[in-house]
């Protein structure tokens, strides 16, 4: 059953699961021999770097991030409101995203954590709204590409509501 405020399923929970199983797959292929930290940017991304690190293989780290917006109007124009509790210098680091859309925010949270000279640094991200990209980012593992709609669900939200749906929904025009 699906919530009111939603127009249509784009990807249900079993799809999730299958594809999420599949990007661990390659990851740990990727990092076969290595630990990895898995990065995680608060709060959308915890559903999914959650479902993620039960399936990859090699030893797992992980710590978080938060970022906030400067001001209204400016996309990608963030700050750091809650920084990693440890150092990534000499680690293989992950950044794992909810969605990368425009690829500002995503460019500023890798410049950051290059800046603190991880051994590898590499993005997975559960969405790619690629039609919307203005700063290309090499992103290395990603579940789904979607299109130019807004989206909730497993993590992504509206109003800090729906991100408890196992699936991901495009949410109707009106709300």
């Amino acid at each position: 059953m699906t919530e009111p405020a939603i127009e249509r399923v784009l990807f249900t929970e079993d799809q999730i699961d299958a594809r999420i199983r599949e990007v661990a797959a390659g990851i740990s292929a990727k990092y076969t021999g290595r630990e990895l930290k898995l990065i995680g940017v608060l709060k959308g991304s915890i559903f999914f770097l959650t479902a993620l690190a039960r399936h990859i293989t090699v030893p797992v780290k992980i710590d978080l991030l938060a970022i906030s917006s400067f001001g209204k109007g400016a996309p990608g124009v963030v700050r750091i409101a809650k920084d990693l509790d440890d150092t990534i210098e000499g680690e293989d680091v992950l950044l794992v995203e909810d969605i990368v859309d425009t690829g500002l925010t995503t460019r500023y949270l890798l410049q950051t954590l290059s800046s603190r000279r991880p051994r590898s640094l590499g993005l997975c991200t559960l969405l790619d709204r690629t039609i919307r990209r203005l700063i290309q980012v090499q992103v290395d593992f990603r579940c789904f590409e979607i299109p130019d709609r807004f989206v909730v669900g497993f993590g992504l939200d509206y109003k800090q509501l729906y991100r408890n749906l196992t699936y991901i929904a495009v949410l109707k025009r009106d709300n």
